[in-house]
């Protein structure tokens, strides 16, 4: 049986090349779609979301019961359940997301194939994960050195949006650099010169590379090597009625993804009610989240 660290190490660098941004640069996407293994990332991800929801669920291994509690299995039972839910988080979001992307991107005259699409959320769920892992240790910092309950929440919810704000701006500037290559590819596709426009060009090459010598750079996609994952292209912006629907949908995706969470809970466990898996259907993210910072501010603990 082969072992698993060169795989996960092959994985582990398809990652890093996503990171730095050498995986979504326009010469990497002449296929019009990115070159990497949506499986290896997925199982990548699936690592480091188990991860995070090990430091996430830390809290409840000293947290000090309240109302007379005793639950000596919850606290660990808590931090087996958060390593689930995480990843079920996100797996959950992308299932249902992943229709109302494709069907967006369509109506920006995108050509990506259903399975293009989720190759390109799956990658931006993975950066949106490997910065969460990332500050996963700071999490779990917090989560065993204070008691605030309402603390280690607003925390989490912080991280969270510092990762997803990250990884949907990955997935929005990818989508651009995807398009702008598709359009650069049926331009090269529909444009076939006659002979005598052949011989036309030839005949003034020298003098046009003399006249515009920056005309070339001018039309072709930035591929600067300081260019990161995030950076828009040199010269280019979004269109507007691409910038509204893809706003729509990132509103769309957030609105999904604070309800998953909602739905799973609880991931970090609160002192005042013993563990349980799943809490019942009652209110929502937002009003949680907005009682959680009044009590929190008040100084409720």
């Amino acid at each position: 049986m082969k072992s698993p660290m060169p795989f996960l190490s092959q994985k582990l660098g398809e990652l890093d090349r996503l990171l730095r941004g050498d995986a979504t640069r326009p010469s990497q996407l002449t296929s019009d779609q990115l070159q990497i293994s949506a499986r290896g990332l997925a199982i990548v991800a699936l690592i480091l979301s188990m991860f995070y929801g090990l430091c996430m669920g830390s809290y409840s291994l000293l947290k000090t019961p309240t109302h007379g509690i005793d639950d000596p299995f919850g606290p660990y039972l808590q931090v087996l359940a958060s390593m689930i839910k995480v990843p079920a988080l996100f797996g959950l979001t992308l299932i249902i997301t992943l229709p109302s992307l494709y069907v967006f991107n369509a109506l920006v005259g995108s050509r990506l194939s259903l399975l293009g699409m989720m190759r390109l959320l799956v990658a931006s769920l993975s950066i949106n994960i490997t910065v969460l892992a990332a500050m996963g240790t700071i999490v779990a910092f917090f989560s065993l050195t204070t008691t605030s309950y309402s603390f280690i929440l607003l925390l989490n919810v912080a991280v969270f949006t510092v990762s997803g704000v990250l990884g949907l701006l990955f997935l929005l500037q990818t989508l651009h650099r995807l398009s702008v290559v598709n359009s650069i590819s049926k331009l090269t596709a529909f444009s076939s010169p006659s002979p005598f426009v052949n011989v036309i060009e030839e005949q003034s090459q020298d003098e046009s590379e003399l006249e515009t010598p920056s005309e070339e750079a001018a039309t072709e996609p930035s591929n600067k090597i300081d260019d990161s994952a995030l950076d828009m292209p040199e010269g280019q912006t979004l269109g507007h009625h691409t910038q509204i629907v893809f706003r729509c949908w990132i509103v769309l995706f957030s609105l999904v993804g604070a309800q998953m969470g909602w739905v799973l809970r609880p991931f970090i466990g609160s002192p005042d009610m013993p563990f349980t898996f799943f809490r019942a259907r009652e209110s929502n993210f937002f009003t949680e989240v907005f009682h959680t910072l009044v009590n929190f501010v008040l100084g409720g603990g």
